[in-house]
């Protein structure tokens, strides 16, 4: 099938890159110059395990292309995607700007054909309805434009734009997308329209029958076909739900703090209950990054729109606030007075396996550290060793687990990066001018870093 794919961060290039290496001839879009000639010379603009790789083979066969120009992608697919970014607005709400320019940018290029405009991106509940209202305007502006420029009467220009808007969220995480889009959970689909629905599936069978899945012997995908609000609303209830559930182990793991118990445990304990499992039961830092801080804020402020208090939503919001100040206290307790001190954080980006910066446990550690007068140091195994910076300030960032070590009165582990649970802890602690880790993850085991001559402090463990 031919796709344009619009917008090419996380979402819009794992989407174009993977629908590429399943059969399929898509056209990635982006307004972004530079990264389009990145992009075009077979580079990825992103760190994604896998993508780079998937993107050139694509690319090689000629399934695969970049450009600039929206009309020519508009032109060309017979599936357009919108998967520009959605930011959180100060007031929690998304900011739907971009989607509203892509929407009218498509509308301003429609011609004869049947295309089906799907929104990828993640858009506050009726956005389907609202997307289909702005590519109108668009082809109202382009017939308007036509008339004005003397092609001829507006009945002689009348243009036919036949579509239909397809809700198709995704639920990529980041640092597994790839595997994630050939091993989905589910695929949401929401429409009224029947013909729309069928392409959709058609685009994805390749996907629901597992042919490219790890395991080919589970049984199909289920595909859920449902209304354009409940499919926008899935995805927000989804990521809300997950967030509560770290916020919930979080809770929980304060009060084993306090008690004596230990979170760990009572988490095997609870997850073994088929009603609950073991996913995002793990206590630690605090939930970050591009979707669920945005996602939580913004379901809050729909139910605020609709005159609904959303208690245990902003509850949700307000432990992972200050879940991210209880390192800071272990700290405090560890070393009493920061001012003076060298805290090492192991790992910047908000998890694992991903360059993502985005609302990082680690920028406010660094911004309290800071305005405590410890001097802050930093090591990541993807900000170091690429050399990116993400705008970062008051921190320190080495290139190396010892230089990071050396003269720090304590480490945190921020991120769970899998190389971290195989460091030289006994000379890392030799290192360091006072042998302390706080472990934000409740990652590594304690009895090793205990034997390896560290004082190991955990998250409710």
């Amino acid at each position: 099938m031919r796709v344009c794919v619009i917008g090419t961060g996380y979402v819009g290039l794992v989407t174009g890159v993977c629908l590429s290496h399943i059969g399929h001839n898509v056209i990635c879009v982006d307004n972004n110059e530079e990264k389009v000639k990145l992009m075009k010379s077979g580079q990825s603009p992103i760190y994604e395990p896998g993508l780079s790789e998937l993107m050139k083979s694509s690319m090689e066969v000629g399934r695969l292309e970049f450009t600039a120009d929206l009309e020519y992608g508009v032109d060309n697919g017979d599936i357009l995607f919108i998967a520009v970014g959605t930011p959180p607005l100060p007031t929690g709400e998304s900011d739907t700007r971009y989607v509203e320019a892509v929407a009218r940018g498509i509308g301003a290029h429609l011609k004869d054909g049947y295309k089906v405009i799907v929104n990828k991106s993640t858009v506050p509940i009726g956005s389907g309805d609202w997307v289909r209202m702005i590519v109108l305007d668009g082809v109202a502006e382009r017939q308007k434009t036509l008339v004005a420029a003397g092609a001829g009467d507006e009945t002689m220009t009348q243009i036919t734009a036949e579509f239909d808007v397809v809700s198709n969220p995704e639920f990529l995480r980041e640092g597994s997308a790839v595997f994630d889009t050939f091993n989905p959970d589910r695929i949401v689909l929401g429409s009224n329209n029947q013909k729309a629905l069928d392409m959709m599936q058609e685009l994805y069978m390749p996907l629901i029958d597992r042919s490219f899945a790890d395991d080919k012997n589970l049984p199909p995908v289920p595909v859920v076909m449902t209304d354009l609000n409940s499919a926008e609303m899935i995805k927000y209830a989804a990521n809300t739900f997950l967030a509560t559930k770290i916020s919930f182990i979080n809770e929980v793991a304060n009060i084993c703090d306090r008690v004596g118990a230990d979170v760990v445990e009572v988490a095997k304990g609870i997850g073994l209950d088929s009603r609950i499992g073991t996913k995002f039961l793990q206590a630690g830092i605090g939930w970050g990054g591009s979707c669920f801080p945005k996602d939580v804020s913004a379901l809050v402020h729909t139910a605020d729109d609709y005159g609904y208090d959303a208690e245990l939503l902003k509850a949700a919001i307000t432990v992972n606030k200050r879940q991210r100040l209880i390192t800071l206290e272990k700290l405090q307790k560890e070393l009493k007075i920061l001012k003076g001190k060298v805290v090492g954080l192991l790992g910047l980006t908000f998890k694992p396996d991903t360059d993502d910066m985005r609302d990082a446990p680690s920028l406010d550690l660094i911004e309290q550290l800071n305005r405590l007068g410890a001097k802050v140091k930093a090591y990541d195994p993807i900000v170091s060793q690429t050399g990116m910076r993400h705008g970062l300030t008051g921190v320190q960032v080495e290139t190396d687990p010892e230089r990071l070590a050396d003269g720090c009165d304590a480490l945190v582990l921020v991120t769970d990066w899998e190389q971290f649970r195989n460091l030289d802890y006994e000379n890392i602690a030799k290192l360091m001018n006072n042998p302390t880790i706080i472990d934000g993850r409740n990652y590594l085991d304690r009895a090793a870093a205990e034997k390896a001559g560290f004082n190991y402090v955990g998250v409710g463990h």
